[in-house]
């Protein structure tokens, strides 16, 4: 497939409605998100299907348990040939660790990437958590534990992206949700970008749902979000 950042969010919770979506996309032209409705209600299975139609997926259940618990899953997501994965980098330095190393073990090693502050919380939601540092500060906090702990990247608002590009190496991937083209609905995010705002911070892969997906032509509603960062 091209080099697209665009990373579509299939968060819906019936598979046909979902599939319908994937079918009016463009694998060269993106990749697709299953997050945990999808996969509780339909499973690997529907994962498999979305693959067999050409796209990498994003499996983005966020793993947070014990590290062997969390590893055993990571093990689980690398057989079924996952492009990209998520846990939370609150689970701490040892259980991310642990999710590297099973990575390593495995054949096929998708990218592994942390989930540092959700793009739904703002500050006032992390004082009611007893946290004392803002959003910002807490996202740098738990991407800098998790790229030492060996993590490809981390999850987080196009906001903090810059900061984070001039902190961490080159080389760690951000993935950004939260991303709405200029015009577009806000839902229940809080931190929000566009697409070309959140790549000239420095992320590296924009994970966008609603303004695709529930456009009554996804694929053309792909291509303009693509022609406004094609200049970039």
């Amino acid at each position: 497939m091209e080099n697209s950042p665009i990373i579509v969010a299939l968060d819906m919770a019936d598979e046909v409605r979902a599939f319908d979506l994937v079918q009016q996309l463009d694998p060269t032209q993106c990749r697709v998100k299953i997050g945990k409705e999808l996969f509780t209600r339909y499973g690997p299975a529907f994962v498999e299907r979305v693959q067999n139609a050409g796209f990498d997926v994003f499996l983005d259940l966020k793993f947070h348990d014990i590290p062997n618990t969390v590893a055993q899953a990571v093990t689980a997501a690398c057989e079924l040939g996952v492009w990209m994965l998520t846990l939370h980098a609150a689970g701490g330095s040892t259980m991310m660790r642990a999710a590297r190393e099973a990575v390593d073990a495995q054949s096929h090693k998708p990218l592994l990437v942390a989930v540092t502050v959700l793009t739904s919380l703002s500050d006032h939601d992390l004082t009611i958590q007893g946290i004392s540092r803002d959003t910002g500060e807490q996202v740098q906090r738990l991407a800098s534990l998790a790229q030492g702990a060996g993590m490809d990247g981390v999850v987080c608002s196009a906001a903090e992206a810059a900061n984070l590009r001039r902190l961490l190496s080159k080389d760690f991937v951000l993935v950004t949700p939260g991303i709405r083209p200029a015009g577009s609905v806000v839902d229940d995010q809080k931190r929000v970008v566009t697409p070309a705002d959140a790549l000239r911070a420095g992320s590296d892969y924009l994970v966008i749902g609603r303004p695709i997906t529930r456009y009554s032509h996804p694929l053309e509603k792909l291509a303009a979000i693509q022609q406004e960062i094609s200049a970039l």
